[in-house]
């Protein structure tokens, strides 16, 4: 076994993320000084219901204290993370609020991760001393360029300086720091289908820089144009260049080949962290762990079920006014949960258990599988170790396309 991988067991075992009983609490944040081209995420910019909002996340938190069954199995809440939007436009009182209703109702375990999305404009020394004080111990941090032509193709609210500032200051006074990097950038100084796109060299500048911060986290993402958003239109009208795949694979690569070079474990997709530093709310995801979303647009999983809310702050807001929950229930298959342990199995270093497939799913979905895969395999792009079906490196880049290709449809 490579050491990474015995790192990565160690932590799964020996963290609360190794006992079945334990749930996550996300909450999300769905405001933004301003929208980047690249998102599609649910968000405002206007900031005039913010206070009404915050009260409503509190009544839902409420509403739904009793989704988390309290047994002696029940380990607590271990993570509450702050996603959206940009929750950092919160103010420390509001953040404390929230924190407080939580711990109020919910049973919360020992030293729980508590972490906080934010933006560098965001981020003063005052603000990072406050976010210390009431209990954030994790800061999620979107840099996604130390380049100013990046930023500024990316619509970011911040500047480079500011990426580089909020960094200084926030390594005195938290050690659990995550920063986001986009690769797969097309060059903004060019116009048009012909443009370039972000050098090799760049990019490898980009990660060299974050790495001299001593962070210990870095999600990483390529850029991708989502239909609906600004990115799409500037590219349909040709002011800015497609993403380029087989650019973004050389970055990907990059990445991977640097940061596990510098003592990073590639633990997810995106992911990479020292040991110790795994993201234990994003781990839990993907371990298939309990967890309530909170506000618009927020998903839920108990296992058995996906909820998720309204995408719309207004009818959001009239439902927990009326004390109502505004979302809606699917329960899920085998079939379904079937392809979610594919889809999560094959982006983690954990992988897919064959094991776990005969006896969760069935011999018939495990010959299924075997079949699927077998040409992913001849082609060196997954492979087999003791039971455990992964991606190899060259295939790491394809998980996605391959775990499609891998999900069972009316196999029953």
């Amino acid at each position: 076994m490579f050491d990474s991988e015995q790192k990565i067991n160690n932590f799964h075992n020996s963290s609360p993320l190794g006992r079945l009983g334990g749930a996550g609490i996300y909450i999300h944040i769905p405001f933004c000084k301003q929208a980047c081209h690249y998102c599609d995420f649910h968000f405002s910019t206007s900031m005039k219901k913010k206070e009404e909002m915050v009260l409503a996340l509190a009544k839902e938190l409420q509403l739904r204290k009793n989704e988390f069954q309290v047994d002696s199995k029940f380990s607590g809440v271990e993570t509450i993370y702050f996603g959206g939007g940009t929750p950092s436009v919160l103010t420390v009182d509001e953040i404390q609020f929230l924190i407080d209703t939580v711990r109020e109702h919910y049973a919360v375990a020992q030293n729980p991760e508590i972490t906080l999305e934010a933006n560098p404009d965001d981020l003063s020394e005052e603000n990072l001393i406050a976010f210390a004080e009431i209990g954030i111990n994790r800061l999620s941090i979107g840099i996604q360029s130390f380049f100013e032509e990046d930023l500024k193709l990316m619509n970011r609210a911040h500047d480079s300086v500011q990426a580089k500032k909020c960094l200084e200051i926030a390594t005195r006074y938290f050690d659990n720091i995550s920063l986001d990097l986009i690769y797969g950038i097309p060059d903004p100084s060019q116009n048009g289908e012909q443009a370039k796109q972000m050098s090799n060299e760049r990019w490898q500048q980009n990660i060299e820089t974050a790495l001299s911060f001593g962070i210990p986290h870095i999600s990483s993402y390529a850029l991708t144009v989502e239909p609906k958003t600004a990115l799409n239109k500037l590219i349909q009208t040709g002011k800015v260049a497609s993403p380029n795949d087989e650019v973004a694979q050389e970055h990907f690569m990059i990445l991977v080949e640097t940061l596990e070079a510098n003592g990073f474990v590639h633990y997810e997709l995106s992911n990479f962290g020292k040991e110790n530093y795994f993201s234990r709310n994003n781990s839990a995801y993907w371990l298939g762990k309990k967890y309530i979303g909170i506000g618009p647009s927020a998903h839920s999983y108990d296992g058995d079920s996906r909820s998720w809310n309204v995408a719309n702050n207004a009818l959001y807001l009239k439902a927990l006014q009326n004390d109502e929950l505004p979302n809606e229930v699917e329960n899920l298959t085998l079939e379904d949960r079937y392809n979610e342990y594919i889809m999560t199995g094959l982006r983690t270093i954990w992988g897919v258990s064959l094991v776990r497939i005969e006896q969760e799913f069935g011999a018939q979905y495990l010959d299924y599988l075997k079949q699927q895969s077998q040409k992913f395999i001849d082609d060196g792009l997954l492979s087999i170790t003791d039971g455990i079906l992964k991606p190899t490196l060259k295939g790491k880049f394809l998980t996605d396309g391959i775990a499609s290709d891998l999900f069972c449809l009316n196999l029953e």
